[in-house]
Formats: structure tokens, C-alpha cells, sequence
């Protein structure tokens, strides 16, 4: 009988993030809520906890990051990371993919890509360099940039489950691991995505294009015709406040001797140190760059953060509530299949990454099945940055769309079927040179 209510209990939970996923957005937070009402009411499971602290980090960040966006900040960090794509033309499927990521870890974002998908294209196509090689790259590495971010939504999630006993595996220690193994899988993706396709020169499509005067022939020395992007002073002085409090955060996560002290004599945890400083950061933007409060509720970063806060408040409290009721079967059941082949972990991150394109969704819902099964942090960490890359194995993604849309020539495709697009082979192919070195580090230094 047990087994029985198990089964049909995890098929409610499974149910709601399928519908979920076909709402997607805001939906995936209701069908969460609606599964609880099922677990709790049908079943009579005992209610699980909502998922408070990851939820106040979440609004903390998006409220500092959106103050930084009404002052331009991010307009002037998209300014900075196309003179740096442009430093190197000749390297750009290398080059572009690392300062998308850099700027996407410190943004705590990927929709800082959005503005740089003309500049790298135009950079790439003159300098006679298939454009869907550096675009393709650039847009998945900033899938696997979330699980390096002090102030991402997915890390949020991430730091609230594992900083809690008996792991206290905290944000510093969840970083180190995850940055070097995106940044060498990165490096690695890019030699193996810089033969994918074929050069212009040789692709019939573009060429028949260039010979129609549908689109102009590569030339290097027109270079300079990238697309102008515009920055403010009060822009750099967000964006600059910005990524102090971020310093601030790791600076803190790295010496727990700089925290003050809870009421029992140890050091405050990261949780509402995180929500502390970039309450503060958000009012210093206020107070220095100006910005139009008003026009806050208004901006991408914020419509973002809010549909994944919603999301993450309905799957996050419908795992809690099935993993609390169950933990002891996962345990035996789910755990000696884990500890014996630990990449099915990274491939049930991976899968509903792709299910529902949210990195912060499948950390809540993934995550506490490995930590349940016995999973050392080191190593789930390291796994986990690397399946981040699932959410761009379909081409549904806005930035996948705007990529393919940008790209003049014609290279950078979403297909008719689901895996002939352009960014299908990118998301494998980071997701497996992410994941090995994750996992080596992780066992090494977890």
C-alpha cells in the first residue's frame, strides 16, 4: 500500500510540473500550488515548507539588479563586454561566449546577452567567421553562468538547501567549484563548436545570399559599422554599486570572521546576508544614480525575477511537501542507484531544465532528491552547473529566438525538428565538458 500512495503521489507531482511546463512562466507556479493542494488534501501528507528564504533572496537581488537597469547600468555593462568581444574579432567564438558568462555571473542574469546578439554577429560575419558558432555558444553559456552567480535566482535556491545542516555547504563553497568548471567547459565547448557548420566560404545558403545582394559580402575593415550602444554616467555607477555588493557577498562568503553574530555566538548565515546587501546596494543605486523608481516594475529584470519567484514558490513547496512525506524511501531507493552512477543526478537537473527552461526550478526540485540520496555537495554541485545548459536543448528559448532572428546570414537556425537548430549540439556538448570538471572538483574539493 505504501508503495502504491508513493507512486500515485509522485505521478501528482510529476502531473503538476508537466501542466506546469505547458503553461510555463507564471503557470508553473500555480500547477506547484495545485499539486499541493493535492498532496495535502487527497492524501492527507503533511503541508512542506515554502521555500521563504530562497523567495526574499530572489525579490532582494531582482529589486537591486531592476534599479540598476531603470539607471542604465546594465546599458553601460553591455557597452563594456562589446569592446571586449571587439578586442579580438579573429577569436570570437572564444572570446564572445566568456565575456557573456562573466558579465551574466556578475549581473546575476542572461538578459544582459540580449543587446550584444548584433554585436557579436556583426563582428563574426565581417571577419568571414560563421556567425551561429560564437551566437550558439554565447547564448548557452549564459545558461551555465547562473550556477556561478552570488546573485542569481538558481543560486538562491541552491544556497538555501545546502548551507542548512548537516551539509553546511555554503555560497564560497558552492562557487569554487562551479566557476572553474564552466569557464574550463567553456573553453573547451568553443574548440569543438568552432568546426561546427560550414566556414562561409563554403556554405552554398550564404553564399547564394551574397550573390543575390541579399546581404554583403564579409569584409573586416567595415568593422566598425557594429551596431552603437549608448551608456550613461549614472548607468556606470549602478552597474559599478552593483558589482560591489556583489565583492561584498563574496568577500563575506570567503571570511565568516567579517559576519556578525546570531544571538548563539556564530557567524550570520548567507542567507539574509545575501537579502542585507543587496537591499543595501538597491538603495545606494537610489540614492546615487537616481534612477525613476516608477519605472521599476516596468523593466525585463524584474518581469523575469517575478515569474520565477512564482515558479519557484510552487514546484520548490510541492517537492518539499513530497520529499518530507518520502524521505526515507528516496533515501534507500533513489540513493544506492545515485552514489552508484551519480550522472543521473546531473541528467534529472538536465531534463527539466529542458522540461521548464528555469534553472532555479530544477535546483528545487532536484536538488533535495540528491541531497536525500546521500549525494556529497562537492560533487552535486559540480554536476549541477553543467546540466544548467539543458534549458537551451529546444529552441524555445527568447534568447534562442532573438540569436536566430539577429543573424543576417542565415546560419543560426531553429530547425522544423527538435534537434536540427543550431543550438542543440552547443548544449550537449557544454553541458558534458562542464560536467566532468565539475565533478572532479567537486570530489576534489567538496
Amino acid at each position: 500500500m505504501d508503495t502504491v500512495m508513493f507512486i500515485l503521489e509522485l505521478l501528482v507531482v510529476l502531473g503538476a510540473i508537466v501542466m506546469g511546463t505547458r503553461s510555463s512562466g507564471v503557470g508553473l507556479g500555480l500547477w506547484g500550488g495545485t499539486g499541493v493542494a493535492v498532496l495535502v488534501f487527497v492524501f492527507q501528507q503533511p503541508v512542506g515548507t515554502p521555500p521563504v528564504d530562497a523567495l526574499l533572496i530572489v525579490l532582494s537581488v531582482v529589486v537591486a539588479s531592476s534599479m540598476m537597469q531603470v539607471a542604465g547600468g546594465i546599458d553601460w555593462m553591455v557597452t563594456v563586454a562589446a569592446k571586449l568581444i571587439a578586442k579580438n574579432p579573429k577569436r570570437i567564438t572564444f572570446i564572445a561566449p566568456l565575456v557573456s558568462f562573466l558579465f551574466s555571473v556578475g549581473a546575476g542574469t542572461s538578459n544582459i546577452l540580449y543587446p550584444l546578439l548584433p554585436v557579436i554577429q556583426d563582428l563574426s560575419y565581417r571577419n568571414g567567421i560563421r556567425p551561429s558558432r560564437p551566437l550558439s555558444l554565447s547564448v548557452v553559456a549564459t545558461g551555465v553562468a547562473l550556477a556561478c552567480s552570488p546573485v542569481s535566482a538558481a543560486m538562491a535556491a541552491m544556497v538555501t538547501l545546502t548551507s542548512v545542516a548537516p551539509y553546511n555547504f555554503e555560497l564560497i563553497d558552492i562557487v569554487k567549484i562551479t566557476f572553474p568548471a564552466a569557464l574550463i567547459g567553456i573553453i573547451v565547448a568553443a574548440f569543438f563548436v568552432n568546426r561546427l557548420g560550414k566556414d562561409i566560404k563554403n556554405d552554398p545558403e550564404i553564399q547564394a545570399k551574397i550573390k543575390a545582394g541579399t546581404i554583403p559580402a564579409p569584409d573586416a575593415s567595415a568593422a566598425g559599422a557594429t551596431p552603437q550602444l549608448t551608456s550613461t554616467k549614472q548607468g556606470r555607477n549602478a552597474a559599478l554599486i552593483f558589482f560591489a555588493g556583489v565583492i561584498v557577498i563574496v568577500v563575506l562568503g570567503l571570511f565568516k570572521g567579517l559576519r556578525p553574530l546570531t544571538s548563539e555566538g556564530d557567524p550570520l548565515s548567507m542567507t539574509p546576508i545575501i537579502e542585507i546587501v543587496m537591499m543595501v546596494v538597491g538603495t545606494v543605486i537610489l540614492l546615487v544614480a537616481r534612477p525613476k523608481v516608477s519605472e521599476v516594475p516596468t523593466t525585463s529584470v524584474f518581469k523575469a525575477g517575478m515569474v520565477s519567484a512564482i515558479a519557484l514558490f510552487g514546484l520548490a513547496w510541492l517537492t518539499d511537501t513530497f520529499l518530507s512525506a518520502h524521505q526515507a524511501e528516496i533515501a534507500s531507493t533513489v540513493g544506492d542507484l545515485v552514489q552508484a552512477a551519480p550522472w543521473i543526478f546531473a541528467l534529472g537537473v538536465f531534463l527539466v531544465c529542458v522540461l521548464t527552461t528555469s534553472q532555479s526550478t530544477a535546483t528545487r526540485t532536484v536538488v533535495p532528491i540528491g541531497l536525500a540520496a546521500g549525494m556529497a555537495p562537492g560533487l552535486l554541485a559540480g554536476m549541477w552547473a553543467g546540466a544548467f545548459a539543458g534549458i537551451y536543448l529546444l529552441p524555445t528559448n527568447g534568447s534562442q529566438i532573438a540569436a536566430a532572428n539577429f543573424d543576417t546570414s542565415g546560419s543560426t537556425k531553429l530547425g522544423t525538428k527538435l534537434y536540427d537548430h543550431s543550438f542543440f549540439l552547443p548544449t550537449l556538448i557544454l553541458a558534458v565538458t562542464t560536467i566532468i570538471p565539475g565533478a572532479a572538483l567537486g570530489a576534489l574539493l567538496g
